[in-house]
């Protein structure tokens, strides 16, 4: 059995996750879906709650892949690559009717409160995200681009509280008007100057059928 079979479950079972749910979906309705047997399902997972922490690591990775590649574009100023990154995934939002979601917030709440291991995976996803910002808004205060007198580590903690915040009201509403609102709170916070512009921060491109997250992320 291939690493390519483990990968096509996880990928498989995260489509149905992110729409349906953790406890929605059912492990006969993932193997049909992958094309796989049973049997191969148990060879590369104990049980559903090991594969439910495995979608978890890949929606991490996912999102991530695209905050890095944001990130790391030294072309733009760090202000520019956190709204560029938050813009982004808030076209990923708008690209499935505002009704989504994060995959991590989604199991956060669905997940969070009843598995240890499922805490403590989301937990590193979210932090990594936080990780993230707090270095970029580090990386703007060396420039003189964002306030100095911002805790990096505490701003980015709320910003992705915030975010995740903005997100549910997001399908609640069907709406990405908290996600906008959010960013450009965000963004007089960081600059204590409005930025009402869409320019400032235009959204990169997602890979196609991309479902995952590090992030929301």
């Amino acid at each position: 059995m291939s690493e390519e079979t483990r990968q096509r479950i996880i990928e498989t079972g995260a489509e149905l996750i992110h729409r349906q749910g953790f406890t929605g979906t059912g492990l006969k309705e993932i193997l049909e879906a992958a094309g796989v047997p049973k049997g191969s399902f148990y060879h590369y997972f104990k049980s559903k709650e090991a594969f439910g922490l495995a979608v978890v690591d890949h929606f991490s990775a996912s999102f991530g892949q695209i905050f890095l590649r944001i990130a790391r574009d030294t072309s733009l100023s760090a202000f520019t690559r956190i709204q560029t990154i938050l813009s982004t995934f808030e076209d990923y939002f708008r690209q499935h009717g505002c009704t989504r979601g994060c995959p991590i917030g989604n199991l956060a709440q669905e997940m969070g409160g009843l598995s240890e291991p499922f805490q403590q995976h989301l937990r590193a996803a979210m932090d990594r995200m936080a990780k993230g910002f707090e270095h970029l808004i580090r990386q703007g205060q060396e420039t003189g681009e964002i306030r100095a007198d911002l805790d990096p580590a505490e701003t980015a903690y709320f910003l992705v509280s915030c975010w995740h915040g903005a997100i549910i009201r997001m399908k609640v509403t069907r709406s990405a008007d908290p996600l906008i609102l959010c960013r450009r709170f965000f963004s007089e916070i960081l600059l204590s100057r409005p930025v009402t512009s869409r320019s400032d921060a235009e959204p990169a491109t997602l890979p196609a059928n991309q479902s995952g997250g590090q992030a929301c992320l």
